[in-house]
C-alpha cells in the first residue's frame, strides 16, 4: 500500500475513534445526570409505575406538610388551594353554601344546636350557656376555638384521658362540663349515638370543607399567653373586670338577659355557668380567650397582664362542682 493510502486509512481510524469517544462521553454524561450510574452500582431494579407514584405522593405530602408549618407561623402564606379570608386564616363555608337534602338539613340543625343550645338541646343543658359563647361567631372565628379547626383534628390521642378521642367524645365532654349537664333535665349529656352529636358533627364537617385534615390550622384553639413577671392577681383582675367586663356580664358575673329571659351575655360564674371541669375554668385557657376576643368587639385591647389577672379573678369564683368529684364523694 502506498504511503498516501496509509495516511488516508490512519485518518479514517482517528476520526472514527473520536466519534466513538464523543458518543461514549455523551452517553456517560446522560447516564450520570439521571442517576443511572448510582442505580447501576446499587444493582436495584427500576421502580415500577405504582412504586414511583407512591414515592412522588410521599414527597408531595411532605412538601404540603412543610407549607402548612410555614402557614402556622405566617397566616399570610397559605398553601395553594386552601380557601382563606382577608387575614390569611381558613375561610369556613358560608351559610348560603349549605347544600339541599338530608345532609344540608343536618347541618342546619347542628348550627341551631350550636348557637341556641339551651333551646335545641334543652334536655342536656344545665346552665345559661351555648356552644357559641366559647366558640365565637357560631364556631367560625379564628383564635376563638373555631370548629373548622377542630373538625380536621379528630380522631386523636389525648394525654388528658390517655385514649383516642373522637369528635363525639369531645362534644360529650362539652355537654358534661361546659354545659353542666349534671343539672340538666336529663341529668347528663346526650347518650352516645344521639342525633345531637350527628347534627353537630355534620355542621363542623361542613364548616371545614376545603381544610386539610390532621393539621393544626392557624387560628385553632386560643392563643397561649406567656406568663408575666408579676404573675396573676385577683384584686387587679377585679378592677379589670369592673372596667371592661361588668357592663355585659353583670357586676356579679351573672350575665344579662333580654326581656324574654333569653341570655344575651353568659354568666361567668355561679350556678348557671360552666362547672369546675370545663376547659374555660383553666386560668391559662381563659386568659388566651380573653386576650384574643374580649371585650367583645375589641380583641387584643387588654394587655397580657390584664388578661391573666381578670382570668384569675373569674376562675377563682364559685361555680358548679366537677361531676367527677361528685362521683368520687359518693
Amino acid at each position: 500500500m502506498s504511503k498516501l493510502g496509509l495516511q488516508a486509512s490512519l485518518g479514517k481510524r482517528i476520526l472514527l475513534g473520536a466519534i466513538v469517544a464523543l458518543v461514549l462521553l455523551i452517553v456517560g454524561f446522560l447516564f450520570a445526570t439521571q442517576g443511572g450510574w448510582n442505580h447501576f452500582l446499587r444493582s436495584e431494579p427500576p421502580l415500577d409505575r405504582g412504586e414511583q407514584n407512591a414515592q412522588n405522593a410521599s414527597q408531595e405530602r411532605q412538601s404540603f406538610s412543610n407549607d402548612m408549618a410555614s402557614w402556622r407561623t405566617d397566616p399570610g402564606k397559605p398553601p395553594m388551594g386552601v380557601p382563606v379570608d382577608r387575614d390569611g386564616y381558613f375561610q369556613p363555608s358560608l351559610d348560603r353554601e349549605i347544600p339541599d337534602g338530608e345532609f344540608g338539613e343536618a347541618v342546619r340543625r347542628g348550627r341551631e344546636i350550636f348557637t341556641n343550645t339551651g333551646t335545641n338541646a334543652a334536655d342536656f343543658v344545665g346552665n345559661d350557656l351555648a356552644c357559641t359563647n366559647c366558640h365565637l361567631d357560631a364556631g367560625r372565628r379564628p383564635n376563638a376555638a373555631p370548629m373548622w379547626a377542630a373538625a380536621v383534628k379528630y380522631p386523636a390521642y389525648r394525654s388528658k384521658n390517655e385514649m383516642i378521642n373522637t369528635m363525639e367524645d369531645r362534644v360529650h365532654g362539652c355537654f358534661t362540663y361546659s354545659m353542666n349537664a349534671q343539672d340538666s333535665p336529663s341529668g347528663g349529656p346526650p347518650p352516645r349515638g344521639s342525633q345531637i352529636y350527628k347534627d353537630l358533627e355534620s355542621y363542623f364537617f361542613w364548616l371545614a370543607q376545603g381544610a386539610p385534615i390532621d393539621t393544626h390550622l392557624p387560628g385553632a384553639g386560643y392563643p397561649e399567653l406567656e406568663k408575666t413577671e408579676l404573675g396573676t392577681d385577683k384584686e387587679r383582675g377585679e378592677a379589670v373586670f369592673a372596667a371592661n367586663c361588668a357592663a355585659c356580664h353583670g357586676d356579679e358575673g351573672q350575665g344579662t338577659k333580654d326581656l324574654n329571659g333569653r341570655t344575651i351575655f353568659p354568666p361567668l360564674w355561679g350556678e348557671r355557668s360552666f362547672n369546675w371541669g370545663a376547659g374555660m375554668h383553666r386560668t391559662s385557657t381563659a386568659a388566651g380567650f380573653i386576650k384574643a376576643n374580649m371585650p367583645l368587639g375589641k380583641p387584643y385591647s387588654l394587655t397580657d397582664q390584664e388578661a391573666w389577672d381578670v382570668a384569675a379573678y373569674i376562675t377563682s369564683k364559685d361555680r358548679p362542682i366537677d361531676p367527677r368529684d361528685v362521683d368520687k364523694s359518693q
